[in-house]
Formats: structure tokens, C-alpha cells, sequence
């Protein structure tokens, strides 16, 4: 499945959960509640993963975690903040780059209508179906 397909399923969950909640909670919340819409739509995910930095030969030991990587291919970033700032997109496309992986989505919950929330990060992304 391409990228692009995956990131329309999830939305597609971000916008359930986003129905049910609304703004205001943790973003823990919105990252269980998430996983839980995932499963149920039949995509494979993980929660909570390490980002490895390599820095020239040494793999470094460290603290960086995304929230969520979809099928291998998307990783989410739940927000749940006032507004989503440069270094929010900025720190995505690291992951991206460190991951080797072409799309992320931050979802930002903390708002009225979800689609002001969601802003596509792209590394390298090719719109060709693989």
C-alpha cells in the first residue's frame, strides 16, 4: 500500500477519534485512542518507537521516541497544543530522515475542526503506487 493510501486511512481514524473526544486531552489519550481506530480499520502499527542516531561510526544512545509508525511506511505525531510551530515540522522530517522513511502526519487534536490539525511532512515522497 502506498504511503498515500495509508495516510487517508489514517486521517480517516484521527477524524473518528477527533468526532468522539474532541479537543483538550493529553496527547497519550489521543495516541491510545488512535491505535485503537488503527486496529480496528486492519492497519499494522507500533507505538513508542526509539529513534536510532548514528553520529559517523557510534549508534547513540537515545531519548528520541515517535509516537507512532503505521505499516512501516507513516509516522504520526499526535499534538494536542495550541498551534503547531515550525520546529514541530522541522523535528518530523529529522525522524523521517533517521527512520528512512517519505511520509509523517502531525495530528494536532487541540482544535475545533481536525482538518486545521493535520499538516503532511514529506522526505523523498514518490506519488508513483509501490
Amino acid at each position: 500500500m502506498h504511503e498515500n493510501d495509508i495516510s487517508s486511512k489514517i486521517i480517516g481514524c484521527a477524524i473518528e477519534v477527533h468526532r468522539q473526544l474532541g479537543p483538550g486531552l493529553l496527547e497519550s489519550v489521543y495516541e491510545e485512542a488512535i491505535c485503537f481506530e488503527l486496529a480496528r480499520a486492519g492497519l499494522r502499527f507500533r507505538r513508542q518507537i526509539q529513534v536510532p542516531i548514528k553520529y559517523k561510526a557510534v549508534l547513540l544512545e537515545s531519548p528520541l521516541r515517535l509516537d507512532v509508525i503505521v505499516e512501516g511506511k507513516v509516522i504520526v505525531d499526535n499534538k494536542s497544543k495550541s498551534e503547531i510551530h515550525p520546529i514541530d515540522k522541522q523535528k518530523l522530517l529529522t525522524y523521517l530522515r533517521l527512520m528512512d522513511v517519505h511520509l509523517g502526519i502531525i495530528i494536532n487534536f487541540n482544535v475545533p475542526k481536525l482538518v486545521d490539525g493535520v499538516s503532511r511532512v514529506v522526505n523523498k515522497l514518490s506519488e508513483e503506487a509501490t
